[in-house]
């Protein structure tokens, strides 16, 4: 077994004298073509060309002798260690780390980057990294072949963004160009490549800056299902808190995910499920609702795109959903949607024949169906008695074949 393994970070500065000491003493050298190319890594070392990196780590459990694995910038983050350092290699792992591709991206654009999201995008997680992309003002994606900036800019049309891409950082071809995200298809990038999105109002400094990478969670209002007084205008119908409480629920909408909000009315619904960190499109035929959307979007610090127009035939257009609310727009909607096969839907009925006619549909779409009967009562607490009183049927619907 490798009585030591040494991943080395790399970002185009010389190595320093813990590199080139450990790269010294290594029987063998695992790396990308470039990284095995350099002038330090000893001639009588066995090396290997990194491709799978849980099949060079079988090769390194089984080498009597010093190992050094060569990275691209800091090793420990999205990089190699991780899975060097699972418990069935066995593996001693020591980490010389560089600057980040992601640290270098942001100061070549002269940005603090404490208040970004950072995303992977290969061809299996790129729809997700998109909807990030959708959902928060600032995001860096590490970006591979085939998930690179032209199809993140495809796969953001009706959003506008700013991208900033740094292609080959550290090299003598390093390049740094800023383009609308409409316009990166327009282009060819060279990989290795770091998009920088931006979009949207950007949190300016605080006296003392931020406290919690990734963005300050203390802007936002403390609870979930906020009352009519947190929301410009009345609420419509099944917009109520407790049942606009039980959709989130069962919808459970999180960070990568994209939400149809069809028929948003107050964007109430629409805020909660962006605060989760979703990507959310609200749909409503109604322009003041979209008008009261845009403006609640705005007050509670949420990304949300606003589609005017009349389902289902509005939907046609939109990028597949994760999860979906119906709030109106009757069967044919609810068909349309399930249609789209989400892997979660949830909507809501009067009475319980319209329930009834709702969750048949679903089920003839495949999904699991669960109806629940949901009464509120609102009392005045200064004579404790009854202020208002609502009553509905929520439905969700779960579609066995999708990720839960």
């Amino acid at each position: 077994m490798a009585d030591r393994v040494t991943v080395i970070g790399w970002d185009g500065s010389p190595l320093t004298a813990a590199a080139r000491s450990a790269l010294g003493a290594a029987t063998l050298v695992a790396g990308a073509a470039h990284h095995l190319a350099l002038p330090e890594v000893p001639t009588g070392a066995e090396r290997i060309r990194l491709g799978s990196v849980a099949l060079a780590a079988r090769r390194i459990a089984g080498h009597r002798g010093t190992a050094v694995v060569l990275a691209d910038g800091d090793p420990g983050f999205f990089g190699v260690v991780r899975t060097l350092r699972a418990p069935e290699y066995g593996l001693e792992v020591e980490v010389v780390p560089a600057v980040s591709a992601v640290a270098q991206a942001f100061a070549r654009a002269g940005m603090p980057w404490d208040d970004a999201k950072v995303v992977v995008a290969h061809r299996r997680t790129l729809r997700r990294a998109v909807n990030v992309c959708r959902a928060h003002t600032k995001v860096a994606v590490l970006t591979s072949p085939g998930a690179g900036p032209a199809e993140l800019g495809l796969l953001l049309e009706g959003v506008h963004r700013t991208f900033v891409i740094c292609e080959e950082l550290g090299t003598d071809r390093e390049q740094v160009t800023v383009v609308t995200s409409d316009k990166a298809a327009d282009h060819t990038w060279r990989d290795p490549n770091v998009v920088i999105a931006i979009g949207g109002p950007v949190a300016g400094a605080t006296e003392n800056g931020g406290w919690v990478f990734g963005g300050d969670p203390d802007t936002a209002p403390r609870g979930w299902a906020l009352p009519a007084t947190a929301y410009t205008g009345p609420f419509g119908e099944g917009e109520t808190e407790q049942l606009r409480a039980g959709q989130l629920a069962r919808l459970g909408p999180r960070t990568g995910d994209l939400v149809w909000d069809i028929g948003c009315g107050s964007g109430a619904f629409t805020a909660e499920a962006a605060r989760f960190g979703a990507a959310v499109i609200a749909v409503d035929s109604d322009a003041d609702a979209c008008a009261r959307t845009l403006a609640t979007a705005r007050r509670l610090g949420v990304q949300t795109q606003i589609v005017h127009g009349t389902a289902p035939h509005v939907l046609e257009d939109l990028p597949e959903p994760d999860v979906v609310r119906i709030g109106g727009g009757g069967a044919a909607v609810v068909r349309a949607v399930a249609d789209r096969r989400p892997a979660r839907i949830v909507t809501h009925a009067a009475t319980r024949d319209a329930a009834e006619l709702v969750g048949r549909d679903l089920t003839e779409h495949g999904y699991d169906v669960e109806c629940a009967l949901l009464q509120s009562v609102e009392l005045d607490t200064r004579r404790w008695t009854e202020k208002e009183r609502t009553v509905g049927f929520l439905l969700c619907g779960r579609l066995p074949d999708r990720h839960p």
